[in-house]
């Protein structure tokens, strides 16, 4: 869900309508006809090769990424477009617009490009793309990409362009999310083409990349589409940097963090993260499973703690019950390791389910396997953290299993060491805590 404005935000739109209110002023809301520039196309080529020198000089970043897209005039696009290798314009649409809006034009391809909506790479990161309207998830794109822009102050935007600051620091999951429930993008439009993103194959018609720009390019392959987005990061990294890490935006810091960071298995991350928060030696007092079930005899784990961990389990969105059993599966056989352990289960959506707490020690444990879930909603992770407030409960470890998407807050960071394990897009990161991406196996 998108973020819900501040007091002081609510409070000074309050005012604003108090006024126009009292001074008799109507404010309209519809969009006056553009005005068109009497330029040539060889004088709005030259515009945009401007634009992409003063992006160059203000602002490093999307100046970098933008002068490394093949610039193609198209008469089949009508406004602009990209598939991460070259940044097609239409002339007519470049017309009406300003130098500053066209600063804001090439800087919305090179923000598509970056966040993976544009071209097929855009769906590769995507594997629930059958269920999506894709219309809607272009438009939540847009909302997406034009919120970093003018948090960046890249140019000026046009006024067709979509931004609404409900939006802010919301994932494009969360916004497409609520446009579906909402049904506000009914009427609304991109600002650009999103390359066979828009739902009904545009270019698949084609029958070849014309440099001339008459013809729309064709569907790149799944091994052509991969290679894009790989040299994409490429480009990605190097222009970041040449850029003052001050001047880049949070949400690009977030994306150069995860593409740099190593990626860990869950499971395996999982297994280590538990292990770490006890003491280990070995005896044979306490004889390892798997040793003695093959007959020979090699000495156990003994573990001088008990582990307490508290899991929640989201049940709010794309989380199947069999992706939750696996990962059930997968702390039960990690926790049947150790002499002496407590596990509290729940599960949450906008609150904790109380009736689907559980708790299991080396007594019951074969019993997790059979775990019911419970609860189905919005989402709200800081329920969590205040429901182990409230019943005194001080994990060694917090493990969340979630689809990554928190209408607000993460939770209670000083609280107790966390860990979310993430069925969903990987340019979702947690502001704290360790995290791991969720595949089955």
């Amino acid at each position: 869900m998108p973020k819900t404005a501040t007091k002081n935000e609510q409070e000074l739109d309050t005012a604003i309508d108090e006024v126009l209110a009292s001074s008799g002023i109507e404010i309209d809301d519809t969009l006056p006809a553009p005005v068109v520039f009497d330029y040539t196309d060889k004088e709005v080529k030259e515009m945009i090769v401007s634009s992409r020198v003063r992006l160059l000089i203000r602002h490093p970043f999307f100046g970098t990424l933008a002068t490394r897209l093949k610039m193609v005039e198209a008469e089949w696009c009508p406004t602009a477009a990209t598939d991460g290798r070259h940044f097609y314009y239409n002339s007519d649409f470049f017309r009406t617009l300003t130098p500053e809006e066209i600063d804001f034009v090439v800087g919305h391809e090179v923000m598509h490009c970056v966040y993976e909506h544009c071209g097929e790479f855009g769906r590769l990161m995507d594997k629930k793309e059958e269920d999506r309207d894709m219309k809607l998830w272009n438009i939540a794109a847009d909302y997406k990409v034009n919120q970093a822009l003018v948090e960046s102050g890249v140019g000026t935007m046009p006024k067709q362009a979509l931004h609404d600051r409900k939006y802010y620091r919301s994932y494009t999951e969360e916004i497409y999310e609520h446009l579906k429930e909402s049904g506000e993008a009914e009427d609304k439009q991109t600002l650009d083409v999103h390359m066979f993103g828009d739902g009904d194959e545009k270019g698949k018609e084609g029958e070849g990349n014309d440099p001339t720009g008459r013809k729309a390019p064709i569907k790149v392959s799944p091994q052509e589409a991969q290679a894009i987005k790989d040299q994409m990061k490429q480009a990605v990294l190097q222009a970041a940097q040449s850029t003052d890490a001050g001047t880049l935006p949070g949400d690009i810091k977030r994306i150069i963090s995860g593409m740099t960071n190593p990626k860990m298995d869950w499971r395996e991350l999982l297994n280590i993260s538990i292990q770490s928060l006890v003491k280990s030696d070995f005896t044979f007092m306490r004889q390892s499973r798997k040793s003695k079930s093959m007959g020979i005899y090699l000495p156990g784990q003994k573990n001088e703690d008990k582990i307490d961990v508290a899991i929640g389990l989201d049940v709010s969105g794309s989380i199947s019950s069999s992706m939750i059993e696996e990962f059930l599966g997968e702390v039960h056989g990690i926790m049947q390791q150790f002499q002496d352990f407590k596990i509290r289960i729940w599960t949450f959506d906008t609150q904790v389910n109380k009736e689907g707490y559980k708790e299991f020690d080396p007594y019951n444990a074969d019993e997790l396997k059979e775990y019911e879930i419970v609860g189905g909603g919005g989402t709200d992770f800081e329920c969590n953290y205040n429901f182990m407030k409230e019943n005194d409960i001080t994990p060694d470890k917090f493990i969340m299993f979630t689809d990554g998407m928190p209408w607000d807050s993460w939770g209670d960071e000083n609280y107790c060491d966390s860990l979310f394990v993430i069925h969903g897009s990987e340019s979702i990161v947690p502001p704290f805590g360790e995290h791991a991406y969720y595949s089955q196996a």
